[in-house]
C-alpha cells in the first residue's frame, strides 16, 4: 500500500483519458495530471495518519504552495492553506509528540481510526472481513510487517490512492470509497477535532473532510456501470 506524499491539490475533474477524442491530447494530459494530484493527496493523507510526519513530510507541507485564488477558494483550499500555515511555524517534533498522544499513548488512545470500530463498534469486527475480501478481490495486499489493520484509515487512503496509480476504473474507486470510507470518515474526523490537544490534528480532520466531500461529489458525478 505504498504511495507518493505529493503537495498538489486535487482539481476536481474525473474525466477518463480513455474517453478523450484523437485530439485532445492536451486534455489527456491534464487529465493525467489531476489523477496524480489525487493519489499523492490520497497517499500525504495516509502518512500523516499511519504514523508520524518526519521533519522532511513536514518541511515539503512547509514549502507547499498556499492557494490565493480570488476565482475559487473553496473549504479544499482553506483547508489546505491553513495546513500549509502551521507546517510553516510548528516545529516538526511538536507534531510528533502530537501524533504520539493522540494515536499512540500508552493504554486506550484518544483516537482509534478503524472502520470496524466505528461501523460495527468492536474492533476486528465484520466490516474488517468484509474489508479483507473486498482487497483480495483487488489484487491488493497489506506489506509484510505492517503493524496496522488495514481498516485504518491511512490504509484506506493508501489503498485509494493505488487504486488511482494504477488506473483502476472509476466505479472501482467508487465502489471502495463508498462501502469503506464515506460511510464512517466524517464521524472519526470529528473526534480527532474535538479530541484534546489536537492542534495540527485538527487541522488534517478538516482537510481530511473537505477532500472526502469532494470525491464523494465527483463519484456521484460519474454514471453507474456495475
Amino acid at each position: 500500500m505504498q504511495a507518493t506524499h505529493g503537495m498538489q491539490l486535487p482539481q476536481q475533474d474525473y474525466t477518463s483519458a480513455a474517453d478523450a477524442g484523437p485530439a485532445s491530447e492536451a486534455a489527456v494530459q491534464t487529465s493525467a495530471t489531476e489523477e496524480l494530484a489525487r493519489a499523492q493527496l490520497y497517499g500525504l493523507l495516509g502518512a500523516l495518519l499511519l504514523a508520524p510526519p518526519s521533519s522532511l513530510i513536514v518541511g515539503l507541507l512547509a514549502e507547499a504552495d498556499t492557494l490565493q485564488s480570488p476565482d475559487h477558494v473553496g473549504p479544499l483550499e482553506s483547508a489546505w492553506e491553513e495546513v500549509v500555515l502551521a507546517a510553516r511555524i510548528m516545529d516538526a517534533e511538536v507534531i510528533r509528540e502530537e501524533y504520539d498522544n493522540l494515536f499512540t499513548a500508552t493504554g486506550t488512545p484518544l483516537l482509534d481510526p478503524h472502520e470496524s470500530l466505528y461501523v460495527s463498534g468492536f474492533m476486528m469486527d465484520q466490516p474488517l472481513a468484509t474489508l479483507r475480501e473486498d482487497l483480495r478481490a483487488l489484487g491488493v495486499a497489506r506489506q509484510p510487517g505492517s503493524a496496522q489493520l488495514e481498516d485504518h484509515l491511512g490504509a484506506l487512503c493508501e489503498v485509494m490512492a493505488l487504486l488511482i496509480a494504477q488506473d483502476r476504473p472509476l466505479n472501482q474507486q467508487r465502489r471502495f470509497f463508498e462501502r469503506h470510507i464515506a460511510s464512517w470518515a466524517d464521524a472519526c474526523t470529528s473526534d480527532m477535532r474535538s479530541a484534546e490537544g489536537a492542534n495540527f490534528y485538527r487541522l488534517i480532520a478538516s482537510l481530511i473532510d473537505a477532500y472526502l466531500a469532494v470525491e464523494a461529489e465527483a463519484f456521484a458525478m460519474e454514471p453507474d456501470t456495475d
